[in-house]
């Protein structure tokens, strides 16, 4: 998206009927560009499940600023009530999503901040919680744009490359994680064209990656998933960029679904595979990827292709697995892009030198 005319992924606003959470309903596009304002936590619960709002950094922005809505919206008229009430709105907002560790990330941050606010009066207190929350929102935007920079050097002139899922300014606070190298690598005047997975089952490649790249003008062409492995055979694919929901201490990825295939093609064929990520998403409680806990969603979202389409694509009744995420272990990743540089093989190494250039990073452990 033209990030400059786009209005927010998320964002606080002030309305003559209180302050909200306001952000793109991402259920609406490609059709219809709809702003949705949560006026209360279980509003922001809602959007987040629904996936209204989606993408590992975006939800942790969100699930930050439904925090200072809590405190904002409550009664309470002590701060120690609204320790508890900061408490109990980080229970709510850690049960949306289990996968993406963004979430638990932010939700730690506000956490900590207001156990360290206790001898505050309350409207101090309120105040400091939402100045963090939009710290976490604009500190998302900076780590974007710096990642965007790193990543922008690994994108030849005239590169043909594949994405999976939307990891763009849509799954962000702005500008995008795997978007926005390709973002970065566009403005920079290079000769670039995207492959965009449709990613089924909700088609955010499609929906999203697609709407996003048409409106910066970047050369894109959507494919069936299907289709990666028969580009890459044909040699039409140059490199792969993915974005992240998590990423284990040895590198192991989770990542929407479909991943792993792309990365096992990329192999095959002797292809780059990139994963971009702010360093937000690293989990170090968390050995390999196979702790990593993967979200089960609806069979509705398999047994209809979208929510205007009533007629089911599958026979009533039929059996159906439906898991968010899957895992690509670290041997597939060429390199994982972060906001303090590349992260190559061996993984677990790299990464782990490249957090201790970034204290303030606050990688936590997911509850």
């Amino acid at each position: 998206m033209d990030v400059s005319n786009t209005p927010a992924t998320v964002t606080w606003t002030e309305t003559p009927e209180g302050p909200s959470v306001r952000l793109i309903d991402q259920t609406c596009l490609p059709g219809e560009l709809v702003l949705k304002d949560c006026y209360a936590l279980e509003e922001v619960c809602e959007a987040i499940k629904s996936l209204r709002v989606r993408g590992a950094p975006a939800i942790g922005c969100s699930a930050a600023l439904g925090v200072a809505l809590a405190v904002y919206t409550s009664g309470a008229d002590c701060t120690r009530e609204l320790i508890s009430v900061v408490e109990d709105a980080a229970k709510q907002l850690a049960a949306t999503r289990p996968t993406a560790v963004n979430l638990f990330w932010a939700l730690e941050r506000m956490r900590q901040l207001a156990q360290q606010s206790a001898s505050l009066p309350p409207e101090a207190f309120r105040q400091v919680l939402l100045e963090e929350a939009q710290r976490i929102v604009d500190d998302d935007i900076d780590r974007c744009r710096r990642i965007g920079q790193y990543g922008a050097e690994l994108i030849l002139e005239g590169a043909n490359i594949l994405t999976h899922c939307n990891a763009g300014a849509l799954a962000t606070a702005g500008y995008g994680t795997a978007l926005g190298i390709i973002r970065a690598a566009h403005q920079q005047g290079k000769d670039i064209h995207v492959w965009a997975d449709e990613t089924r089952p909700l088609l955010q490649g499609a929906r999203l990656t697609a709407w996003e790249l048409a409106q910066e003008g970047i050369p894109c062409t959507v494919i069936c998933d299907s289709v990666a492995a028969s580009l890459m055979q044909m040699g039409k694919v140059d490199c792969v960029v993915v974005g992240a929901d998590r990423i284990a201490a040895n590198g192991d990825v989770a990542n929407k679904i479909g991943t792993y295939a792309v990365a096992i093609a990329a192999a095959r064929h002797e292809i780059p595979f990139y994963v971009v990520a702010p360093l937000s998403t690293l989990d170090f409680s968390l050995a390999t990827g196979q702790e990593i806990p993967i979200e089960q969603r609806s069979p509705e979202e398999v047994c209809y292709l979208a929510d205007r389409v009533t007629e089911p694509i599958c026979p009533e009744g039929a059996d159906v697995y439906n898991p968010a995420f899957d895992v690509t272990p670290a041997e597939l990743i060429a390199a994982i892009i972060t906001e303090v540089g590349i992260a190559r093989q061996p993984l677990a190494a790299s990464l782990a030198g490249l957090s201790g250039e970034d204290s303030s990073a606050g990688f936590g452990s997911s509850s």
